[in-house]
């Protein structure tokens, strides 16, 4: 079983797919990681994808298929995946979807919900290590990256008008993939406006009966 992580922008989506990958044995796709690692390939694909990144063109939906189809098939034998970042929209939706169903991949769904002001209020406050990129909430206090000691500065499209742009394009194009998820009875659900702690325990609770 796979599962696919949403989430609005500033939901802490990311800080959560590192404690799920270890609690149900995952393999995590990151869309913007993987396009970085094959860009530095020698490989058919990885030149593909390097050509598109250095025109400074998005990467289309078929080439998104394609790395993802490229990344199932370098799995290790009988290791499941957590998508985080993709489907974003309809489009990408029906094509994910026959992707996996060629496959033969079941999946589950998992959104970790917070409202338009929440997503705001952390956006506009949060901080970046400027070396490693780990994300750090208003609450903390210190100037430095507990990971690598890197100093820590503000996103600079973490402006009010920007971070309002990004969380249209959410509720346009990925919440309606969200809903159609949750019709089909795939989508789980957690409160995304708790502590870390507290989203962690209610989304390993919410996926424990399939992992």
């Amino acid at each position: 079983m796979d599962l696919i992580l949403f989430g609005m922008q500033g939901s802490g989506k990311g800080t959560q797919s590192k404690y799920l990958a270890t609690f149900a044995h995952l393999q995590v796709f990151e869309t913007g990681a993987q396009l970085r690692r094959l860009a530095q390939e020698e490989s058919e694909l990885g030149q593909k994808v390097k050509s598109i990144i250095e025109s400074g063109n998005l990467v289309p939906t078929e080439v998104v298929m394609e790395i993802i189809s490229n990344f199932i098939h370098h799995l290790p034998e009988g290791k499941n995946a957590l998508f985080d970042g993709i489907p974003r929209s309809k489009d990408q939706q029906e094509q994910f979807d026959a992707l996996l169903k060629k496959e033969n991949r079941e999946f589950k769904c998992l959104n970790i919900k917070i409202s338009e002001e929440e997503a705001l209020k952390r956006l506009t406050t949060r901080r970046l290590c400027k070396k490693c990129k780990a994300v750090y909430p208003a609450f903390y206090a210190k100037e430095t990256c507990e990971a690598c000691g890197g100093e820590l500065e503000t996103r600079r499209d973490d402006t009010p008008d920007a971070i309002r742009v990004r969380i249209d394009t959410f509720l346009e194009k990925t919440q309606p993939v969200i809903d159609d998820y949750d019709s089909r009875g795939l989508m789980l659900t957690v409160n995304g406006e708790q502590s870390i702690e507290d989203v962690t325990k209610d989304s390993v609770e919410a996926i424990k009966p399939y992992f």
